[in-house]
């Protein structure tokens, strides 16, 4: 029986640290994609309140204070900013990956988290990076492996990764092992840096062809442009760079075997890419090569994955309290 499904990648720039107007923003893309008959929205890399762009363009010294309102600007799950993006996924009828930067409840440590709604607004979960790269390790804690994990929503099993995770080879394999069926892959632009104008489109070209075929799955690659208010933002609040240049970004949908279903498309346009797909195409993709199943070698190369929770406190003795579970772990709808 056919499983066809329309998939979608939010090619668009949010308004950089204004949380209300890129959540409006983000809602309305949601329903956007509902109109174009799309089941699954990917929106880039912490889309809410955008990429801190200036972390790789000023010396670090001089971004304590956007980087204590970055931190200001970042949201809480559970929490408003996300309540409202569930609910317009609820009255869309769309499933939504979305990117955001995540301040714990009660806490000032954020993450780069991919936020995973389901198509009746339920929140299926939450991961968080893994390793932030390079100059994000100022703003975002480390993940653990309690959040690496594909999570059951109704257009099929979602996987998700951000940006260089991908070249976390057992981070992709882990999720491969889980049954993906569809992998949202959240990106910012880096094409528009100093140095990486003509590398960084093919790198992430090759990772997310060469995850389609080694996981049998679909990629939704969604990425955002850079804006002018990005730049006279960090202009406004940091003075003059050289670094980056508006536009950029790498968005696509891929199919198992590595064709492009919509895209690539690059650069400062915003746009809706959609693919109608059909998921039981992966059987035939796994009839070659089946890389938890046949293709497998588990008596020469096994992989070990913790999920145990990672908490700074840990309660032992008869009164043992256990601490709360990471941000969307509610286990009720993943396997």
């Amino acid at each position: 029986m056919s499983r066809r499904i329309k998939l979608a990648a939010a090619h668009y720039a949010p308004v950089l640290m204004d949380v209300a107007a890129t959540i409006a923003k983000a809602c309305a893309i949601v329903e956007q994609a509902a109109q174009a008959g799309a089941s699954l929205v990917v929106f880039p890399e912490v889309f809410v309140p955008g990429f801190p762009y200036w972390i790789n363009c000023y010396p670090p010294i001089v971004q304590a204070g956007i980087n204590r309102r970055y931190q200001d600007a970042s949201v809480e799950i559970p929490g408003p900013e996300i309540a409202a993006v569930q609910a317009a996924a609820r009255q869309a009828g769309v499933a939504v990956v979305l990117g955001v930067s995540e301040r714990t409840v009660a806490g000032r440590t954020c993450y780069n988290s991919c936020v995973v709604i389901d198509t009746d607004g339920r929140l299926a979960g939450v991961h968080r990076k893994l390793q932030p790269t390079y100059a994000e390790r100022m703003l975002w804690g480390q993940g653990d492996g309690s959040t690496l994990k594909v999570f059951a929503t109704g257009v099929g099993r979602v996987g998700t990764l951000a940006c260089w995770e991908h070249t976390m080879n057992l981070a992709r394999h882990a999720l491969v092992l889980q049954g993906a069926e569809i992998h949202a892959a959240l990106w910012p632009s880096l094409s528009t840096l100093a140095g990486f104008s003509t590398i960084v489109d093919s790198q992430i070209e090759a990772m997310m062809k060469n995850h389609a075929l080694t996981g049998q799955c679909f990629v939704v690659a969604a990425s955002s442009p850079v804006s002018a208010q990005m730049l006279e933002l960090m202009e406004r609040e940091l003075g003059p760079q050289q670094f980056m240049t508006a536009g950029g970004g790498w968005s696509a949908i891929i199919h198992p075997f590595t064709a492009y279903c919509a895209g690539p498309h690059t650069g400062a346009h915003e746009q809706l890419l959609t693919a109608e797909v059909d998921l039981d195409e992966i059987k035939d993709v796994k009839m070659w090569v089946d890389s938890a199943g046949h293709y497998a070698r588990p008596e020469v190369l096994q992989l070990v994955l913790d999920v145990t929770p990672r908490h700074a406190l840990v309660r032992t003795g008869p009164d043992t309290v256990q601490p709360p579970a990471a941000a969307g772990g509610d286990e009720a709808g993943d396997d």
